[in-house]
């Protein structure tokens, strides 16, 4: 989860709730989910653990499917969202460098653009190793190469509002150049078995929304703090100018990678 205080994790949770049902983002984030849960064979008895699970979009669909699900996040109010989703599941607030599950306990492992915020991306991958069982498998989704997709345009816009973080530091593409996800899976004991790129349309009806969601990541946030609010939100409006569609909201065509990893 990236936001860095509760109110813009509330928006950013309910965000991903309820898109696509009206007038709020439109993102097209359920295909990326169901295609990692068909790679790594969710059945009627996997237990499953969604780390950075969010307001529970992915777990939800695990569970549809049978599927036992747990979900850890550092937002109380995205864990509140995902366990009023998914009443059955355990969803738990925590930090991904110290999962609060015993040893081998879940056969699925999921991630989707969490492991890239871990402050030592290596040692949360660790721990989902450490919870998986021997047969376990690890899915995870991170931001492909920032020039493969057109948000990054406007994320960069923000972050220029902000001082500079260092280059090791956590963020959306920490993981993202090439071979980067892969050494840390194994530098962690994984073995990569399957690696792939998924295509995501976001969509926003208006500017208000669109500025109230990309404010609420922690790039937003930390730009907020450094050169005020207004002055985010009119950077903002003017990177989406060239995204706007025909309706009059905005839409950005990006690019996900995954990993499936034992």
């Amino acid at each position: 989860m990236e936001g860095a205080n509760e109110d813009a994790a509330h928006f950013w949770a309910t965000w991903k709730r309820c898109a696509g049902l009206g007038a709020v983002p439109r993102v097209a984030f359920p295909p990326l989910y169901e295609a990692i849960l068909d790679r790594v064979g969710i059945r009627g008895d996997t237990q499953l653990l969604d780390v950075g699970c969010g307001p529970g979009g992915a777990a939800a669909l695990a569970a549809a499917r049978g599927a036992r699900v747990a979900g850890l996040d550092i937002s109380a109010t995205a864990v509140e969202l995902a366990a009023e989703r998914v009443p059955n599941g355990d969803f738990r607030v925590g930090d991904m460098e110290s999962l609060p599950w015993t040893d081998g306990f879940f056969d699925v492992v999921t991630g989707f653009n969490s492991f890239q915020f871990a402050r030592n991306r290596v040692a949360a991958l660790v721990e989902a190793r450490r919870v998986l069982n021997g047969f376990g498998k690890l899915g995870i989704v991170v931001w492909a190469r920032p020039e493969q997709s057109q948000q990054p345009r406007v994320m960069a816009a923000i972050s220029a509002l902000a001082p500079s973080q260092p280059p090791d530091a956590p963020g959306p593409f920490a993981l993202s150049k090439p071979g980067a996800l892969e050494s840390a899976l194994e530098s962690a004991g994984f073995k990569s078995v399957a690696t792939g790129e998924i295509p995501i349309e976001v969509g926003y009806p208006d500017g208000d929304t669109a500025c109230k969601a990309m404010m609420a990541g922690s790039a937003g946030v930390r730009a907020v703090q450094h050169s005020g609010e207004e002055r985010v939100k009119q950077t903002i409006l003017q990177a989406l100018e060239e995204y706007r569609s025909d309706t009059g909201g905005y839409r950005m065509a990006n690019r996900f990678r995954f990993v499936i990893a034992e």
